[in-house]
């Protein structure tokens, strides 16, 4: 089976599947057709499987003329309909995987996918999981699902493995094409023929490893790793508050030694997909057995009472005004997670607005790259522009995303009080309206 695979591979015969159209599989999905393989994407919304069979991109790192010339030659194409799993060879699981509300992986979208992989799929099928999730979810719960559902025996008839994700919205240096990439099968044969299928369609480094356990907690410590370090610089922040020294200053100086640091900065808290959830999913899985992550968990706590603490901070800087909080009039610049994107998926920003708005602030926020967000089932918008007039009928303006389109001079010059969580306003040299993180 792994040679006719290979060769299929080396052919560009194989068909490809992705199930699941955000911001990991619809980039996939681009790259497998651009690299010439027919491909065919799978998300249950509608909206989204219309706009890609119609050429229309809704993702930033995807360039729209690239998607209708791979619609219009025949290669993409999307579908809501799951039967499409037999007529594919490779299909790469990229769906959600977010914590319920007791903070536990929710891997619902998983389980249910590979129900319905197991139903379509044929002899020498390979299926690859990119969703992010605890140690163990492929061997523990996909290989039974897809071996039930399906009557085929894992290595025998079809391939299984893991490939985690690496997606980093808005970065101009690595997209999904140049980021190296980590694969981990069951089995050396579906790790080789899973490993070539990315090696014939990325231009980054493959890694082969041993085992889907070993794809899966590399992917948690990449992860954990920049949520024990950003918790680090976010309680060195709350300290030099608290002593009267500027942290941001202090870090700069610290990354003029050429080894042994690596600069981590504070800000609102943590947002994205993958650095505020996995620390979960690993202490989750740790508890099974018996071990208690206790530098990640303190880690945890730090991060995700940092917009509390932002409020409190601006409510300080506001009694210096002689304004309460519950009287003054807010707003919050960026609602994105990060710079120069419109991408809000656990935006601390929203948390911060959220506890201004329960604090009694008249809260508004402007964002140039999100007009809108839903929270909690509710639509929120916010204001459409910002000018000298507009910034300066605020109390306090509050910012929490460092996008590189506003005009920090202009805030600067007409904003009574502005809290910087970003240290975005760093090069303006008037600053004695501006307290900063």
């Amino acid at each position: 089976m792994k040679e006719k695979i290979l060769k299929k591979i080396e052919d560009r015969k194989i068909k490809v599947g992705v199930v699941g159209l955000g911001y990991v599989g619809l980039p996939l999905a681009v790259e497998k057709a651009r690299a010439g393989y027919k491909t065919i994407g799978f998300d249950i919304q509608d909206a989204k499987v219309e706009m890609v069979n119609k050429g229309k991109n809704y993702i930033g790192d995807i360039v729209d003329d690239d998607l209708k010339v791979l619609v219009s030659d025949g290669l993409l194409s999307a579908t809501t309909d799951f039967s499409f799993v037999k007529n594919v060879d490779f299909i790469a699981i990229c769906v959600p995987t977010p914590l319920d509300k007791h903070q536990q992986p929710d891997i619902s979208y998983v389980r249910s996918s590979a129900e319905q992989i197991a139903t379509y799929m044929t002899k020498g099928t390979i299926v690859v999981l990119e969703s992010t999730t605890y140690p163990g979810t492929t061997e523990e719960l996909l290989k039974p699902i897809l071996e039930e559902g399906s009557g085929l025996k894992c290595g025998e008839d079809f391939y299984l493995g893991f490939s985690p994700e690496r997606v980093d919205p808005g970065n101009k240096e690595f997209k999904t094409k140049n980021t190296p990439k980590v694969v981990g099968a069951i089995g050396k044969d579906a790790t080789e023929v899973i490993a070539a299928m990315y090696r014939a369609v990325l231009d980054g480094d493959v890694h082969e490893v041993s085992s889907p356990a070993i794809a899966e907690m590399e992917k948690i410590l990449e992860n954990t790793y920049r949520n024990i370090n950003i918790g680090l610089a976010n309680e060195m922040a709350m300290l030099c508050d608290r002593m009267g020294i500027n942290y941001w200053e202090v870090v700069e100086a610290a990354s003029t030694k050429p080894y042994g640091f690596q600069a981590f900065y504070p800000g609102p808290g943590l947002g994205g997909h993958c650095i505020p959830l996995d620390p979960y999913y690993l202490s989750w899985k740790a508890r099974e057995y018996g071990f208690h992550t206790s530098m990640i968990e303190n880690s945890m706590i730090i991060n995700d009472k940092m917009p509390e603490y932002c409020v409190e901070r601006a409510s300080r800087i506001l009694n210096k005004q002689g304004k309460a909080l519950s009287t003054s009039k807010v707003l919050v610049l960026g609602v994105a997670y990060k710079a120069d994107i419109d991408d809000y998926r656990e935006s601390p920003a929203i948390d911060v607005i959220n506890i201004l708005k329960e604090m009694g602030a008249d809260t508004e926020f402007y964002d140039p790259y999100i007009s809108e967000y839903k929270h909690n089932g509710d639509i929120n918008r916010g204001i459409d522009s910002i000018s000298p007039e507009i910034v300066a009928s605020y109390d306090l303006v509050m910012i929490t995303a460092n996008h590189t389109n506003i005009d920090y001079n202009m805030i600067q010059e007409n904003a009574r009080a502005i809290f910087d969580t970003k240290n975005s306003m760093k090069n303006i040299a008037a600053r004695s309206n501006i307290d900063v993180l």
